[in-house]
């Protein structure tokens, strides 16, 4: 089932192949596939990257989104649910990029809200985690931002496109604490629209 999910100035609808060209056009601003700590697709990974994403979905253990902004229709980034695992009541929120001109603004908070939201409310998760590259303070900090516990670093938990073995910072917020950082996560939206 394709799921879209709807914020007062973003929304998250499926990605499709026909996405292909306004994903690249988002990762340009930045030059984002030249990011060592993230994965982001370039012309020459583009179709790799979304064969993934798509044979994921039909999976079912992948639920891939572009961020599109609302007043526009413009593609600035995707994001997805991974590791998805319904018998524990799981799941992962990665493969997460913003154009740089939206970074550092309301999208990242109104898209992880957006998202955390239907994990925990529709889903019915009972845990979400977020995992980033020991080396992206960027993302570490803005996942604590969402108000997620950080858990561990796990070693060598995959290898980089470069070759790189990369450590990764493991994150969560748990079924108890959703109400707490919904609250927190509503607020700052409502500063932001301020």
């Amino acid at each position: 089932m394709l799921t879209t999910l709807q914020g007062p100035r973003i929304l998250l609808r499926p990605l499709q192949y026909t996405d292909a060209d306004a994903l690249l056009q988002a990762a340009a601003d930045g030059e984002l596939w030249n990011l060592t700590v993230t994965v982001v697709p370039s012309a020459s990974t583009i179709d790799s990257y979304l064969k993934k994403a798509l044979d994921g979905r039909d999976a079912g253990s992948v639920m891939p989104f572009v961020i599109v902004l609302k007043d526009s229709g413009e593609v600035i980034g995707s994001t997805r649910f991974w590791k998805i695992d319904p018998m524990n009541r799981k799941l992962e929120i990665g493969s997460s990029w913003i154009s740089a001109r939206w970074q550092k603004s309301f999208v990242n908070t109104e898209a992880k809200y957006l998202m955390l939201r239907h994990a925990f409310e529709v889903l019915d998760c009972v845990r979400v985690q977020f995992t980033t590259d020991e080396n992206n303070q960027k993302s570490r900090n803005a996942i604590l931002r969402l108000g997620a516990q950080q858990e561990g670093i796990v070693r060598h938990e995959r290898i980089m496109p470069d070759g790189r073995k990369r450590n990764s910072v493991r994150f969560s917020i748990i079924d108890d604490e959703w109400p707490q950082v919904r609250q927190a996560l509503e607020q700052k939206l409502a500063e932001d629209r301020g």
